[in-house]
């Protein structure tokens, strides 16, 4: 029972030395901007999409310049690799420009 309730708790890291306690810091501060890159990158991609559903193109192509730029500085950054911004701007690209 008591081995079970250990399993699947939520463990605390337990860093002992000063370089580790340093690098959970770290890890942190990192984890917390990639989410802002990701998640700024998925609420871009989304709203071009419902743009495109609701037939809305010009509105979309406009986004389009945000999109690229959020992409290529997450890019940039390592929190996505290169080949995967570009394969995703050239989906979305080519999405808006078959719908219009």
């Amino acid at each position: 029972m008591i081995l079970l309730l250990y399993r699947y708790a939520k463990l605390k890291f337990m860093a002992i030395t000063k370089s580790a306690k340093k690098a959970i810091r770290q890890n942190k501060k990192r984890r917390e901007l990639n989410l802002v890159y990701k998640n700024k990158i998925k609420n871009l991609v989304k709203e071009a999409r419902t743009l495109v559903l609701a037939k809305k193109i010009v509105e979309a192509k406009a986004l389009l310049p945000k999109l690229y730029q959020a992409l290529d500085k997450a890019a940039k950054v390592g929190v996505i690799k290169k080949n995967n911004a570009s394969r995703r701007k050239s989906r979305l690209t080519k999405l808006i420009d078959k719908k219009a």
